[in-house]
């Protein structure tokens, strides 16, 4: 019998206690001033851990890397979904609260193999409707939280390329929206298109507004520090939302 090691151990500990199916959970795009947010959710099979050995953090692997993981894991997950959350909906949200809000629709979306226990990357979040636990770095200690960040940097990237297509003065299909010196001077010398975060600080400076207070677009804030804006934002979700899923093979 092969002992599940490494970025396994943690889904093999809660499997043999009887709270699996376990679901990872992750986002691309947080930080980014232009395109989609996208959370993604994934259930790995607890016999895959040889047929999957590689697979880690998105943020470490070349985009050739990542479309061969992405490959993988739709094939062999045993559930998966993704979540697209519009620029318009991050404005309207803020990103730490559209993220959470993405994050708990992405489990909940999972109807193949809804899990036992979910595993989030670095912060704690609530109203999964399950037991969850807050893993640092856990999309390089946790396979099925790296499953889902491909999940949602390949989605993302796919999306911000075909978005190049359309808005093609900003070079979204390099930076993929964030805030390199490149698409900063882009901003600066075409202005804001329709898939810019109007509620970020350089977003809204390039367009002559301020951005709005109460938003929040900071990396890593703990979810408990805005639980009361969180729950004092329970209008529904703009149809632009994007959900996809399904177990692999």
């Amino acid at each position: 019998m092969v002992r599940d090691t490494g970025s396994w151990t943690l889904q093999s500990v809660l499997q043999r206690h009887g709270l699996g199916p376990v679901a990872g959970v992750d986002e691309a795009g947080r930080g980014a001033s232009a395109g989609p947010l996208v959370v993604a959710s994934c259930v790995l099979r607890p016999a895959d851990a040889k047929v999957l050995d590689g697979l880690t953090d998105s943020k470490l692997l070349t985009p050739a890397a990542r479309e061969y993981w992405y490959g993988r894991i739709v094939q062999r997950a045993l559930d998966r979904s993704v979540i697209v959350v519009p620029a318009a909906e991050v404005d309207r949200r803020g990103v730490h609260v559209a993220n959470i809000e993405g994050m708990r629709r992405a489990v909940a979306a999972l109807t193949s193999a809804p899990p036992g226990y979910v595993l989030t990357d670095g912060f704690p979040v609530r109203g999964f409707g399950r037991p969850a636990l807050a893993v640092p770095k856990g999309d390089q200690v946790a396979a099925c939280i790296a499953a889902a960040s491909v999940l949602a940097k390949v989605t993302r990237d796919r999306l911000m390329t075909e978005l190049d297509v359309e808005h093609g003065a900003y070079g979204f299909a390099v930076h993929k929206g964030y805030n390199t010196p490149e698409h900063e001077a882009a901003l600066r010398e075409h202005g804001p298109c329709p898939e810019h975060r109007f509620s970020f600080a350089n977003v809204a400076a390039t367009a002559g507004r301020e951005a709005a207070m109460g938003l929040v677009h900071n990396e890593g804030v703990p979810e408990d520090a805005f639980g009361a804006a969180e729950e004092a934002a329970p209008d529904p979700w703009e149809p632009m939302e994007i959900v996809t899923g399904g177990a692999g093979r």
